[in-house]
């Protein structure tokens, strides 16, 4: 499966540049723009794989257009600059660039720069879909130890006996402890 990339760039002929080295190695352009609020536009629509974005734009700022694509977890972002200043380095990180060129560049580094933001993208994701899985356990644990509570409390059970009979029932009932301790709380189930 090729790589779909969105190339947000002001001078046409770096973009026309950029488009057909990118071609050239495989990955499909799926979009283009001169200015950075059209650009996020695209990105948003097309849902790309990478952005390739230059720092500099009419419209909104390549940095600024990183940001909200780093907010929104769209999609791994390449900053393009004609400044090597460690400010702008900087800032570009800062606002979730993955990677970096400063122009002119060679294809040699064009190529390994996409392939490392889109590599830090998908860590970034795993990271992601690990954080809701640990919120979501956290989340349950918080409410199954509320409802061992009011078992306790409410009708005299030990804290190993509150836990069995949730345990049990939601094997009896196949649904997840969650459930049964929310029917705990809200007074649909009683031991």
């Amino acid at each position: 499966m090729s790589i779909r990339v969105v190339i947000a760039e002001d001078e046409a002929i770096i973009r026309l540049d950029l488009r057909e080295t990118l071609e050239e190695e495989g990955y499909e352009v799926i979009g283009e723009a001169g200015r950075g609020d059209v650009a996020l536009d695209l990105i948003r629509e097309l849902k790309p794989d990478l952005a390739i974005l230059d720092v500099k734009m009419p419209g909104m700022d390549g940095l600024e257009v990183a940001r909200m694509i780093g907010d929104e977890k769209i999609c791994g972002v390449l900053v393009l600059t004609a400044f090597s200043q460690r400010e702008i380095i900087e800032q570009a990180r800062d606002a979730g660039a993955l990677a970096y060129l400063v122009k002119p560049f060679q294809k040699s580094d064009l190529i390994p720069a996409i392939e490392v933001a889109i590599g830090r993208f998908r860590e970034l994701q795993a990271l992601n879909g690990q954080m809701e899985v640990l919120e979501e356990q956290l989340e349950a644990r918080k409410i199954i130890d509320k409802a061992k509570g009011r078992l306790i409390d409410e009708f005299g059970l030990k804290e190993q006996e509150a836990f069995s009979f949730i345990q049990r029932t939601a094997m009896k009932d196949r649904s997840r402890m969650r459930d049964v301790a929310e029917k705990i709380l809200s007074g649909d189930l009683r031991p």
